[in-house]
């Protein structure tokens, strides 16, 4: 690697997945993250069920929380479970309190103390011997735990997040996860919060572009269904969701690479987009049944410079410059990096 090179390059940045065209969950590569699935939140009489009933009700949090746990295991797939508990020295020994709002939220409603009921697992969601256990964490990032070590002990590669809470834990943990290279999904149906305003921020303007995708228990499971029957290329036919889950159309063609062209899907023009869409094949990240997911949400997928077939050339042009032919990053100047 050149001088230039490792100036522009100095934080090592992977896509872990590595794979073009991974439509699936791999089964050896996924895991499951239930973030905080405790009475505290769960249970009626927990510190903080008078802020969280309204999404964890209408939504069905508890029972769409078990068919993911239960599917997964299924499966094969990794089940972690990650709670948080405070003791006496997280608050008099380093003033927890005093840290963030929601933590002073917490420490004023008597959450999660460690032995408590209130911090141990919701009734229907008791772990089994297969499951890991997290350490505690003490804030909204899951990653501030032993979940690395365990995720990276796994070769996992795909991260399916679900839990509570939406705006909180779920968001922080799942922007982490991609920050670090994680195929990230968020499971909307099996996720909660303490406002309904909050949790509709989250799974429609946050989740869609923090993570890879927003999906369903249901869909989630079709997703590992099809990849354990290798079922998982686009086809002629199949539904386009945007990573919002909105919906964008319906695959007209499926056009493979040439010589001059990327692969691509062709979605016929409709109420959404006024001209035919040329999508390029790796904007699809999940098939699940006949459902194709792609990580743009629809809200913002008529901005997308998709009104012809994707030539080769243009994308050359969208990876940018070589770091070794860049003379100033910003233009004027370099980074203040301490070396």
């Amino acid at each position: 690697m050149t001088k230039q090179s490792e100036k522009f390059n100095s934080t090592e940045v992977k896509y872990k997945p590595g794979r073009e065209h991974d439509f699936g969950f791999p089964l050896d590569r996924t895991a499951l993250l239930i973030i905080d699935p405790v009475n505290d939140f769960l249970s009626e009489g927990g510190a903080a069920w008078e802020m969280t009933k309204s999404t964890v009700q209408s939504v069905g949090v508890v029972e769409n929380l078990k068919q993911a746990i239960h599917g997964a295991r299924v499966y094969g797939l990794p089940v972690l479970l990650g709670p948080m508990a405070y003791t006496e020295e997280d608050y008099a020994d380093h003033h927890l309190q005093r840290r963030t709002g929601i933590n002073r939220v917490m420490f004023e409603h008597k959450m999660f103390l460690a032995g408590s009921w209130g911090a141990d697992f919701h009734p229907e969601l008791q772990p089994q011997h297969s499951d890991i256990i997290l350490r505690p964490h003490k804030g909204t990032d899951v990653f501030e735990t032993d979940l690395p070590g365990h995720l990276e002990r796994l070769g996992t590669t795909h991260l399916v997040i679900a839990g509570m809470t939406a705006n909180l834990c779920v968001e922080s943990t799942g922007r982490r996860a991609a920050e670090l290279g994680y195929d990230v999904t968020y499971l909307t149906n099996a996720i909660g919060a303490e406002s309904v305003p909050a949790y509709e921020a989250s799974i429609k303007v946050n989740f869609p572009l923090v993570g890879n995708a927003t999906m369903t228990v249901d869909e989630f499971l079709a997703a590992l269904q099809g990849t354990a029957g290798e079922g998982g290329s686009v086809q002629p036919g199949d539904k386009v969701l945007g990573s919002d889950h909105g919906e964008i159309g319906t695959v007209k063609e499926v056009v493979a690479a040439s010589a001059d062209v990327d692969a691509h899907l062709i979605v016929p023009r409709g109420l959404i987009v006024k001209h035919d869409m040329f999508i390029p094949l790796d904007a699809v990240v999940q098939r699940a049944g006949a459902t194709v997911f792609i990580n743009v949400p629809k809200l913002i997928v008529g901005n997308m410079p998709w009104s012809g077939p994707p030539a080769c050339r243009e994308r050359r042009e969208h990876l940018g410059p070589k770091a070794q032919d860049v003379d100033k990053v910003y233009g004027s100047v370099d980074p203040s990096g301490v070396s």
